[in-house]
């Protein structure tokens, strides 16, 4: 089976389960509504994706397996709701439907988002079975500091405080570690971080969870650029008409595409023996780049 088709299979079958977890957990108002509308919102699902590899590498429960990944789905979709806003990127659609303030409005959108970001917090808090409290303690800390102030929510501010600036490849990679690097980072060593695997073992995760989310990032730039709305399910070209600071617009296309597959040869060589050990974590590096070329 190739990898996009384990990745559709992923999909499927946990869609299936977040549906049914959403229902269960969530009563019966406008605000759920808009909270299940931005969680059911047609991705890929990347980020369970990983979750669930890594869950295989560092042998957690598929229930715990599965609560993680619903967490980031919560988080991830709150974040997309939030980012769609009018006073954000003010995007009508997303991925292909209209975003959840065009939907409901944006009042409803604002506190979905808010209380999506919450069920995160509720579910890993309460649904884990594993009994390590300290294992599930580091767990949620490591999540508030991916997606908080140093995290997410500070590569969002950077990424509108960053448009129609003239800014070092290091000022936009330090951006998109925090707006896409940090939540991949999660996704991929939290299963590692519950298990209380070593140091090394955890830190190793977090790069490769980095790594992904960077190459994500900058393949997303060039998608919005070169992409149509038939094929993105959003507006494209927005990048540029809102004058966003992107590793894109710096380097140019030739350049980025390089970029990543230099970051993928360095991380190869250093990490030969894990990555041999586990092979689909490469093309998983490669599929990052394969979205656009």
């Amino acid at each position: 089976m190739n990898l996009n088709t384990l990745i559709n299979v992923n999909k499927r079958k946990f869609d299936i389960k977040f549906k049914k977890l959403l229902k269960n957990k969530l009563e019966k108002s406008s605000l759920s509504n808009a909270m299940f509308y931005g969680s059911m919102n047609g991705g890929k699902r990347i980020r369970p994706f990983l979750v669930m590899e890594s869950a295989k590498i560092a042998k957690i429960s598929s229930n715990d397996a599965f609560i993680i990944a619903s967490c980031i789905e919560c988080i991830h979709s709150y974040s997309l709701i939030h980012d769609d806003l009018p006073s954000m990127d003010n995007d009508d659609y997303r991925r292909g439907k209209l975003s959840t303030h065009k939907k409901f409005n944006e009042a409803t959108a604002i506190l979905a988002g808010d209380a999506l970001h919450d069920l995160a917090f509720e579910l890993i808090s309460g649904n884990l079975k594993n009994k390590n409290d300290i294992s599930r303690l580091i767990l949620i800390n490591y999540l508030s500091l991916c997606i908080g102030h140093k995290g997410l929510a500070l590569g969002q501010a950077l990424d509108l405080e960053f448009e129609n600036k003239k800014l070092s490849k290091i000022k936009i990679l330090d951006m998109y570690s925090r707006k896409t690097g940090k939540l991949f980072e999660f996704s991929f060593s939290a299963p590692f971080i519950l298990k209380d695997k070593s140091k090394k073992d955890i830190q190793f995760a977090k790069d490769y969870g980095m790594l992904f989310g960077l190459i994500f990032q900058v393949i997303d730039d060039l998608i919005d650029e070169i992409g149509t709305f038939k094929k993105i399910g959003k507006t494209p070209g927005k990048d540029i008409a809102q004058g966003k600071s992107t590793l894109l617009e710096l380097i140019g296309e030739k350049q980025v595409t390089d970029f990543c597959k230099n970051e993928i040869n360095n991380f190869t060589r250093k990490h030969k023996k894990k990555l041999n050990q586990n092979p689909i974590l490469i093309k998983l590096l490669e599929f990052g780049m394969k979205r656009v070329l």
